[in-house]
């Protein structure tokens, strides 16, 4: 159930509506209003509002680490309808090696978003259409971004000079 505060929230209260159990938690800050979706659905609630609430412009996908906390990761997804100038923001909250649905199929824009959060975070998106390294070399060890990745990387050594 939506907290009062967000109750008003079309958005909001359309996907409650809709998916009963999928939002696990739900804020509003500073006029930004942030759903925290069950990652088993969010394609589904995606797909929902772009195409019924006309959140037409996914802005952004990137990610948390949350280290040592469990579930690990959010990741973060920035929505914008532009029709009605609304912004939404969702997270799914994962653990260490849990897959989560690309929304590649909802924006073709996502792909290159879940494509840097899998090279920097670690993050696999199921269904991906190219899920491969895009800042990172190819044979590079590890995601620069996690908190417990080495400020030098596993290969640095010192240079005799």
């Amino acid at each position: 159930m939506l907290p009062e505060v967000l109750s008003d929230h079309p958005a909001a209260a359309a996907v409650e509506q809709q998916f009963p159990s999928a939002i696990l938690e739900a804020k509003s800050a500073l006029g930004e209003v942030t759903l925290v979706i069950d990652p088993a659905v969010i394609a589904d609630v995606c797909s929902f509002l772009k195409i019924h609430l006309g959140f037409d412009r996914l802005s952004s996908v990137t990610c948390v680490d949350w280290w040592p906390q469990v579930p690990r990761f959010e990741v973060v997804y920035h929505l914008q309808s532009i029709k009605s100038n609304t912004l939404l923001r969702l997270k799914v909250r994962v653990g260490e090696g849990v897959e989560v649905d690309s929304v590649t199929g909802v924006w073709r824009g996502a792909n290159w978003y879940e494509r840097e959060v899998f090279d920097l975070y670690g993050i696999t998106f199921r269904n991906h259409p190219n899920l491969e390294r895009i800042l990172m070399p190819a044979d590079w060890e590890g995601h620069p971004m996690r908190k417990d990745f080495p400020i030098h990387g596993y290969r640095y050594s010192y240079r005799d000079e």
